[in-house]
């Protein structure tokens, strides 16, 4: 028999068709907001599709043409790795840290610098006066045996009292154990001291260094002058070392060493400088230093600076510490030391010499940009300087510390560490050999001084230019050594090498400043980025986030493959849970179900929409009833 299905009204059947497609679009809907892409080529086609990146949709619209697929993705690629060769070379170069130079030229009135003034020969103070006299005999008869020569000393009271005659008899032992001598040179060792080919130009000097273990060397010099100056110059300073308080040797004559001082038109006084003693270069006289009110200068021009009347006459001094004349001046910044041997000049006595000045001002970047820094606090090395941070004063420091740590004694001309004493060899006897070792190593960088030391992020210079002019001249000086003898007592010996004159002042009130400024900042490196970006792909930055939710996706798909697959080989698993027959009952009962004969008569209605491409005219729609036994 039949069954036949009763007939749907027309309208109800297009409500109810209707119906159901919105329930599929709701459902369609539902499931894009937990829906992914489901395999890599739908995220790729769909990013090429959509994309503001320039080229990516010919992906897409040629993927039927395979040569044009694959040349498409060759420049593509090819384009992205040309970008981004461009972004290294950024990244590069904005690493790097580059700076730009900035040249200022300002003007101010300014302040005058420190002037140090030193009397260029160190004088016999009373204290050691008896041991000098001993080391001059010593050097006398040296330099008699050496190279017959008779140097004529100046006649002295030699009469010592015992404790001075011990001091004598252990200079004269230590002498002994560092004596001058000759030398062969290299190429002359083999060649006996008669030999007719070996000339007295032939030979070396130098004195020799043992250490505590008696391995000793000879500190040569291809000069005979400068090993004799060195020689003298290492047993002067273990005299001075010997001195329990270093007042013992601050004997100020300044009346006596400058005649006249004036700045600005205006008297200086006691009260404008400092004094120090310096081993080599004698009694040194610091004016504008900070310990009075700082000197400003009030017009630029020789007028307004600083001139000074100073005595270079020797008398009573050491011959063989120093083989010139005049006296040593140097011009620093307040509040830094003045390193005679590093930036001092000499005058020349007879000689009027005028030092003109141009202040120049030098500010680094600090951090990244250079290795500058602020004021010493982050260099590992102690400021042993009672003043503030220098590359000049790390340098010296640095040595002074590592001679303490190897040869357990300070070097004299450098300050005393805390806990530490100077150099004797009365008490250190191998020091000198140890010294001229570290001294080595010290200027071939093995001690790392150079750098540990920085240089400073800010720091100010003099750029001085002289010019020099006979004073007093021969029409004047008779009258002006005249006034100099009734006014300070100055006895002439000597008029052209008793004088000289310093004039010292600024030559204008402008200043250079030279500072620097990032040449690759931030906002420049991603205007470049932008701008390599928009050369290759002509996109904006909203074209690089997509760039980035494209790895993004990327990212998710992996995960979800990942996930999917991991519990596909779970299901698959020989350990999973066996069917149960409550399982199998269900698949029997619903087997007959499936094959048994349709009984129902399914009325089909099938509605046409009107189509644009064509005019003709909708049929009747027809029913018809199909029927199953």
């Amino acid at each position: 028999g039949s069954v036949k299905a009763e007939k749907m009204p027309e309208g109800e059947k297009m409500r109810q068709c209707k119906q159901e497609e919105e329930q599929q679009q709701k459902e369609e809907e539902r499931e894009g907001l937990i829906e992914f892409y489901s395999s890599y080529q739908e995220l790729f086609q769909f990013f090429c599709s959509n994309t503001t990146i320039h080229g990516a949709i010919r992906l897409v619209c040629s993927k039927k043409n395979k040569m044009k697929t694959a040349f498409w993705s060759v420049l593509f690629f090819l384009t992205f790795g040309l970008m981004y060769w461009q972004f290294g070379i950024l990244y590069r170069e904005y690493f790097s840290y580059p700076v730009n130079l900035n040249l200022n030229l300002n003007s101010d009135r300014l302040t005058f610098p420190a002037v140090t003034l030193c009397t260029l020969n160190p004088y016999r103070y009373s204290a050691i006066r008896k041991q000098l006299d001993k080391l001059d005999q010593i050097t006398h008869q040296t330099l008699l045996d050496l190279y017959d020569y008779n140097m004529s000393l100046p006649q002295r009271d030699w009469s010592t009292s015992s404790t001075q005659r011990r001091s004598t008899r252990s200079l004269l032992h230590h002498v002994q154990r560092h004596p001058l001598r000759r030398q062969k040179r290299d190429n002359l060792v083999n060649l006996p001291e008669n030999s007719p080919s070996v000339d007295k130009n032939d030979w070396k000097i130098g004195f020799v260094l043992c250490s505590e273990n008696n391995d000793c060397f000879h500190q040569a010099y291809s000069s005979g002058v400068d090993a004799v100056r060195e020689w003298y110059s290492f047993h002067y300073i273990n005299i001075l070392a010997q001195v329990p308080d270093a007042k013992a040797l601050d004997e100020s004559d300044f009346e006596n060493f400058i005649y006249a001082c004036r700045f600005n038109e205006a008297t200086c006084d006691k009260a404008n400088y400092t004094h120090f003693h310096h081993p080599l270069y004698g009694n040194c006289y610091t004016f504008n230093d900070n310990s009075s009110s700082v000197w400003t200068s009030s017009m630029p021009g020789i007028n307004n600076g600083l001139s000074l009347v100073v005595r270079t006459e020797q008398n009573d001094f050491i011959p063989l510490l120093s083989t010139v004349t005049g006296a040593r001046v140097m011009v620093h910044d307040q509040n830094e030391p003045a390193f005679m041997d590093d930036g001092g000049f000499n005058v020349r006595p007879g000689i009027e010499t005028s030092i003109s000045m141009r202040k120049e001002m030098t500010m680094r970047l600090g951090g990244s940009y250079s290795d500058c820094t602020e004021d010493g606090s982050d260099v590992p090395v102690q400021n042993l300087y009672s003043s503030r941070y220098t590359e000049q004063v790390c340098i010296r420091s640095c040595f002074q510390l590592n001679m303490v740590e190897r040869c357990g004694c300070a070097y004299y001309f450098y300050p005393l560490p805390d806990g530490a004493e100077y150099c004797d060899y009365t008490k250190h006897t191998a020091w000198g050999y140890c010294y001229y070792k570290l001294l080595a190593e010290f200027k071939a960088d093995v001690l790392g001084c150079f750098h540990k030391c920085r240089k400073p992020c800010k720091m100010t210079e003099y750029q001085l230019s002289a010019g020099y002019s006979r004073w007093p001249s021969a029409v004047s000086e008779d009258w002006v050594f005249y006034m100099l003898s009734q006014q300070n007592k100055y006895n002439i010996t000597s008029k052209r090498n008793g004088v000289a004159k310093v004039n010292i002042f600024f030559e204008e009130w402008n200043y250079k400043t030279n500072g620097e400024s990032p040449a690759f900042p931030v906002v420049t490196l991603l205007s470049q980025l932008g701008n390599q970006w928009s050369l290759w792909f002509g996109s904006s930055v909203l074209s690089v986030m997509e760039l980035a939710e494209l790895v993004l996706d990327f990212i998710a798909i992996t995960f979800i493959l990942a996930f999917r697959w991991f519990r596909t080989q779970q299901k698959q698993s020989p350990l999973g849970p066996p069917l149960n027959s409550q399982d199998n009952t269900i698949f029997q009962d619903e087997a007959p179900a499936l094959s048994a004969p349709h009984r129902f008569t399914v009325e089909a209605v099938v509605t046409t929409l009107p189509s644009y491409n064509s005019l003709e005219p909708r049929g009747p729609s027809r029913d018809g009833e199909v029927g199953h036994e």
